[in-house]
């Protein structure tokens, strides 16, 4: 029987790239398919921290093994910003456009366009938790190009590559990403933890 595991976010975009990397390894069930329509907190000032937040809300009132994640953008430029509050750089609004705008603004005439995805998942399991990490670097381009993605990847331009997240298309991205590392490193675990 395979393990099922609640995936804590109401983004449908991650939702549907965890399914796809998991590809069918593990049942995902979203939030609402626990009927979880709460607003859950992410008040943390750490992905860390958040990840764990959301995780364990879960865990807590729903009594069900999951995971959460939490990512940021991290420019080494601007001090690691935006980091943490990615999501909300411009405003509370979660407007991926003007996020944009505002990093592309900020970067303006800064000669160091290096750049790093971050992402942070924390897997609890029977009230235990397990973190995992994923991490691309790459560089922010001075325009935004490629329809694909979502967030930051119209100007994100991983290592390695001449085009950016946006562009490279879903199914590279799925390969390479943040997020794909982070959710490699919880395959592996979870894959051993069934060999056991």
């Amino acid at each position: 029987m395979r393990k099922k595991l609640v995936f804590a976010t109401n983004n449908a975009h991650k939702l549907e790239e965890i399914r796809a990397i998991l590809n069918d390894k593990v049942d995902i069930l979203s939030l609402s398919d626990i009927d979880c329509h709460a607003d859950i907190p992410e008040t943390a000032d750490t992905l860390e921290g958040n990840a764990r937040q959301k995780a364990m809300y879960i865990y807590e009132h729903y009594g069900m093994d999951c995971f959460a994640d939490d990512t940021g953008l991290e420019v080494e430029s601007l001090n690691g910003a935006p980091g943490v509050y990615s999501a909300r750089y411009a405003g509370e609004g979660h407007d991926s456009q003007a996020n944009m705008r505002k990093l592309l603004h900020e970067m303006q005439g800064k000669n160091n366009r290096k750049a790093q995805f971050r992402t942070i998942i924390s897997l609890i399991e029977k009230g235990e938790e397990h973190q995992f990490e994923g991490t691309v670097k790459g560089q922010i381009i001075e325009e935004k190009r490629g329809e694909a993605g979502f967030g930051y990847d119209p100007i994100f331009q991983p290592e390695g590559y001449e085009l950016t997240f946006a562009e490279l298309g879903h199914d590279v991205k799925n390969k390479i990403s943040h997020r794909a590392r982070a959710v490699s490193a919880l395959c592996d675990y979870l894959s051993k933890e069934q060999i056991h």
